[in-house]
């Protein structure tokens, strides 16, 4: 869309910012039969949408009690609650297998396009804008909202200024800045006169001090349990997969700890401690090794742990250990197996950082949540404003968590800024 015209400047309902939330919202609204306009940053819509899932797009998360899906969310969860009432998981599925994309379910109730193709999930989205007639500006910036007493007045864009009834702020947060997420709705929702819970990366890799951890670059390992301690105590754990990388950890069960570890780092030294084996207690992992060092028994202790540990681990490993590695298995002595256990049990690392939100999957903070009605996604301080998607202050852990919220608020948004906006 070019510069609008006059006529062309007053709408029902004016979208800011064309992710998930705001194409949801969009085209709910124009299915409610509003006049709609989505006003987008980039040149079209949907460009982090891309990226999700490593371009897989892990939609949603086939978790269909809704009750069971908030408490994931941590504290703040139960906000989620009527938007998932009213378009939950079930619904998304539906929703997409409707527009002929066919799903799929894996491993972690994780739901996928059949194709694996993130591209297909945006094209359903806008096909759907298509058949509500909402009019997209792409490549529009918006420069400031006019307020005039409890309402907003209009939008100042790159292109013109806007005029709406009802306005529905999806900007989404800081993460993936390159994608165009820059913060903007907050500083809009400040001006406005909302609190903002200070924005930091969330599901985002963490820096460790150990320099052996750039030798496992690339090295993944599932089933394995992280445990975070501090001054002693332990403080959270996960289980299940992660990653090396060349400045320390990633991998899911990583991106679901970071936002503790960065919580914690502010407290002070903060340790991760990796085990390899959480499916066995000390005694018994004990005994596994004590009956591969007897099927090795004439064999050199780096050549005796292909089948306990990945290939890639073994030096690393065999190194922490102090254990000579050219000694003979059946020399090895009990201490020395026993700190090899514990090495196994209890790999611990110094995490020095998380890294920025260039890396981070979504943002933690944003528009606080007793300042929206979770029932509508109406601002309870400005009339004809809602909210929907990763400005407000609510995330969940990787696995469809983050996506589903996105649909479930852009909905209630929408559909709730259309019903208004006929009175």
């Amino acid at each position: 869309m070019e510069q609008l015209s006059d006529k062309e400047k007053y709408f029902d309902v004016a979208v800011i910012g064309g992710g998930p939330s705001g194409m949801m919202a969009s085209g709910k609204a124009g299915e409610a039969g509003a006049k709609v306009l989505l006003i987008e940053k980039n040149k079209t819509p949907g460009k982090k949408l891309l990226l999700t899932g490593k371009g897989r797009c892990n939609f949603t998360r086939a978790e269909f009690n809704e009750r069971l899906f908030v408490e994931d969310f941590g504290k703040g969860g139960k906000f989620l609650l009527s938007a998932l009432f009213n378009f939950g998981a079930e619904d998304v599925i539906g929703f997409f297998e409707k527009h002929k994309l066919k799903t799929k379910i894996e491993r972690g109730k994780r739901v996928f396009p059949a194709t694996d193709q993130a591209e297909d999930v945006l094209n359903v989205l806008i096909r759907y804008l298509e058949e509500n007639k909402v009019q997209v500006m792409g490549g529009t910036r918006v420069v400031d909202l006019e307020r005039e007493g409890n309402r907003i007045k209009r939008l100042v864009t790159s292109k013109g200024d806007i005029l709406a009834k009802n306005f529905i702020i999806c900007t989404g947060g800081k993460s993936y800045p390159l994608t165009g997420s820059a913060g903007d709705g907050y500083d809009f929702a400040r001006k406005l006169g909302h609190k903002i819970i200070t924005p930091e990366p969330a599901l985002v890799p963490i820096k460790i001090k150990e320099k052996w951890a750039g030798d496992l670059q690339g090295l993944s390992l599932k089933n394995v349990q992280i445990n975070v301690f501090q001054n002693g105590k332990k403080q959270d754990d996960r289980f299940g997969e992660m990653l090396f990388a060349h400045f320390g950890l990633s991998g899911p069960i990583i991106l679901d700890i970071s936002k503790k570890v960065g919580e914690l780092l502010k407290l002070g030294e903060t340790i991760i401690s990796l085990d390899l084996k959480p499916a066995l207690e000390y005694p018994l992992l004990d005994q596994r090794i004590q009956k591969d060092f007897k099927k090795y028994n004439n064999k050199i202790f780096k050549n005796s742990l292909k089948e306990l540990l990945p290939q890639k681990l073994i030096p690393v490993i065999i190194k922490l250990s102090g254990i000579n590695p050219e000694k003979t298995v059946n020399v090895i002595t009990k201490e020395e197996r026993k700190k090899l256990v514990g090495l196994l049990k209890n790999l611990k690392m110094q995490a020095l950082g998380l890294l920025g939100f260039d890396q981070a999957i979504v943002t933690s903070g944003g528009v606080d949540l007793k300042e929206i009605d979770p029932k509508t996604m109406k601002s309870k301080l400005i009339d004809n404003l809602f909210f929907a998607g990763e400005i407000i202050n609510l995330h969940g852990p990787t696995g469809g968590y983050n996506l589903q919220l996105c649909w479930s608020t852009g909905c209630l948004a929408g559909k709730n800024a259309a019903r208004l906006a006929w009175f």
